[in-house]
């Protein structure tokens, strides 16, 4: 028996914007999701995935454009995996990013909310990105129409493909970090061909050129990593030298060998081959020494937005002792110990504790404290005894939301407010549900830190309700 013919759907208009950037129509009470088109589009649509309860499904024609949409600037915009809103007017994401945020909080969540604020959008809609990581292939997906007794090079450096592993986007300019991102990007990809070095083969794990990562600081400094998948000295000194010798305006030059099947790097022991082995950015009269794996935001502006506005949420006195719960490379905890008595900070990754400290310490911070470990085995009962129940907790989890028993430890201490910043307000109001029987949500502020994309902030003030 043949396959069954997938759904093909005429004249369908596209009814508003879904998840993972795509817009979405119904058609018979069934959500179809499609990439690449925008709310008011009248579309001819062909199904390819078909599931129970949705489908998803490309636009095949465009019938009438919508009001909403806009000329995108990239020329890889419908190939690349990037910046999927880009063919929407800015306004237009900002009110549906404010929307995905009362959807997830009220709909979803079912709580009890005030008036949520306006989304604070960004200034620059290009170009925000201060760290973007690019893939060395042998399989670079071909955008060019093939000329008969032309053999173009496969060889490439950009972004993996959506649903190809193993496919290469060889990408010509990219709108999302400033100069000189692309040009060395370029560079190093000219330079490599005409040395006839071997970029990444990920079917077969080898190749010499395997990852370039640009990262880059409001203060104008610039830090170049280069990955490598061959331990060849020779050709080592002659990519990094090309590089120092082309850019000389790069502050930190940085290289590690990675002989390892998968592309993680956080592990590895990056050699410095010229300049400072980190980068440092400024903040609010704060200065952050950011090493080759260092966390931090990639959208500065953005970022100084957020931790202004969650500062205001935390309604500090100076006599306050705060929790920074997951607090990365202390950012967050180094803004906020200026107006607090005692900050202290827990965080998962070893090294960014580190991190924290030598940015504690490099601005005369002497008010903090930090410690490495598991959340859920470090916020513990015998934790809060030995360093004191926090007047306020911030919370900034990653997108999977807080253990159930860290939600178990705040509702033990009962700080008089929980700031709660998340990068996803699903997991963020499922969490916030849990404690809503302790905490009322006083103030709700969505922070768009990336453009073009469905991605939103969102920092909840949550205060204990009295008698408590």
């Amino acid at each position: 028996m043949g396959r069954r013919k997938l759904p093909f759907y005429e004249n369908v208009e596209i009814s508003s914007a879904g998840g993972e950037g795509k817009a979405l129509a119904r058609i018979n009470e069934k959500v179809v999701f499609v990439p690449f088109v925008v709310p008011g589009d009248v579309v001819d649509l062909q199904v390819f995935k078909k599931k129970r309860n949705y489908e998803e499904a490309r636009a095949v024609k465009i019938h009438s454009f919508s009001d909403l949409r806009c000329e995108p600037k990239c020329s890889h915009f419908g190939t690349c995996g990037g910046c999927k809103w880009q063919n929407m007017r800015y306004e237009e994401q900002t009110a549906f990013k404010q929307q995905q945020v009362e959807d997830n909080l009220v709909r979803i969540g079912k709580l009890d909310i005030p008036k949520i604020e306006t989304i604070i959008a960004a200034d620059n809609i290009f170009h925000y990105r201060n760290k973007l990581e690019y893939t060395f292939g042998n399989r670079r997906w071909f955008t060019e129409k093939p000329v008969e007794g032309v053999v173009l090079n496969p060889n490439g450096i950009g972004f993996h493909l959506p649903g190809m592993w193993d496919r290469i986007l060889n990408v010509d300019t990219c709108y999302l970090q400033p100069e000189p991102s692309n040009a060395i990007r370029l560079s190093v990809r000219d330079f490599a061909i005409e040395k006839g070095f071997s970029f990444w083969d990920p079917r077969n794990n080898v190749g010499f050129l395997r990852n370039l990562v640009v990262r880059n600081t409001s203060t104008n400094e610039w830090m170049i990593m280069v990955i490598f998948g061959e331990d060849n000295p020779t050709q080592i000194e002659e990519v990094l030298e090309h590089i120092k010798t082309n850019f000389p305006e790069i502050t930190s030059l940085m290289y590690v060998v990675n002989l390892k099947k998968n592309d993680s790097y956080s592990d590895l022991d990056f050699q410095n081959y010229s300049g400072e082995n980190y980068i440092v950015e400024e903040m609010d009269g704060l200065k952050f020494r950011i090493a080759p794996v260092s966390f931090f935001q990639t959208n500065y502006e953005q970022a100084c937005k957020l931790y202004r506005e969650s500062l205001i949420c935390a309604g500090l006195t100076g006599s306050e002792l705060v929790y920074d719960l997951y607090t990365g490379t202390g950012t967050i905890a180094n803004f906020m110990a200026r107006h607090a008595k005692k900050v202290v900070g827990i965080e998962y990754v070893e090294a960014a504790i580190e991190d924290a400290k030598i940015n504690s310490e490099i601005n005369s911070i002497d008010n903090t404290q930090f410690f490495s470990g598991d959340m859920a085995k470090v916020l513990t009962p015998d934790f809060v005894e030995q360093h004191g129940l926090p007047d306020v907790v911030i919370t900034d989890p990653p997108r999977a939301g807080m253990h159930k028993d860290v939600v178990e430890q705040l509702l033990k201490m009962l700080p008089k407010r929980i700031v709660y910043i998340s990068c996803n307000p699903a997991t963020q109001a499922r969490d916030i549900a849990l404690i809503s029987e302790k905490y009322r949500v006083v103030k709700v502020q969505p922070v768009d830190m990336f453009p073009h994309t469905h991605h939103v902030e969102n920092i909840a003030q949550l205060d204990l309700i009295e008698n408590n």
